[in-house]
């Protein structure tokens, strides 16, 4: 067991509505456990990221994420929601990680739109993605519009009580 709760933002600007669900999910979790945190954000590595050819990739803040989020004991993942999918470069940074490295890793997934129609993307793209990993995928998740985050950026009461039910699940599912 590492003690360790990783958040992994596919967001690719700051401020980002991706990054505060995703942080907020992975504090909740990590204070329900009573374990560390830390949330990555996909930007900070894209330049490595997108000449990465395989997880050997000499970028040491490439290999630090990989390695966290390989040896979490809990992921999160959030993407905003690009032409109905998850960000490309995301898929990239989990397309390069071995297909066993995620076997029953608690995982919750979480998506930011800004149209109502990019629902189900959590559902059919994002969830099958970790499936594949044969991760164990929370059964609740969020997809959040605009109006999910106040005029401050900071997540509606509505959005706060989602990412408690989520942190929940991702609780029961590491205590199992």
């Amino acid at each position: 067991m590492s003690n360790l709760i990783v958040g992994m933002s596919g967001n690719f600007s700051r401020p980002s509505k991706t990054r505060t669900l995703v942080t907020t999910v992975v504090e909740e979790t990590a204070q329900q456990l009573g374990r560390q945190s830390v949330v990555y954000d996909l930007v900070d590595a894209a330049a490595g990221l997108a000449q990465a050819t395989s997880s050997t990739s000499d970028d040491p803040q490439l290999q630090r994420m990989w390695q966290d989020v390989i040896g979490c004991d809990v992921l999160v993942v959030g993407s905003p929601v690009y032409k109905a999918s998850y960000s490309g470069l995301l898929k990239h940074f989990f397309d390069l990680i071995d297909m066993n490295a995620l076997k029953g890793k608690p995982v919750a997934v979480v998506a930011t739109a800004r149209a109502p129609q990019h629902a189900l993307m959590i559902e059919h793209q994002f969830k099958p993605l970790f499936g594949f990993f044969g991760a164990r995928v929370a059964a609740n998740s969020i997809f959040a519009t605009d109006e999910a985050f106040l005029e401050n950026g900071k997540l509606s009461d509505r959005t706060e009580l989602l990412a408690k039910e989520v942190a929940r699940d991702l609780v029961a599912l590491a205590g199992t």
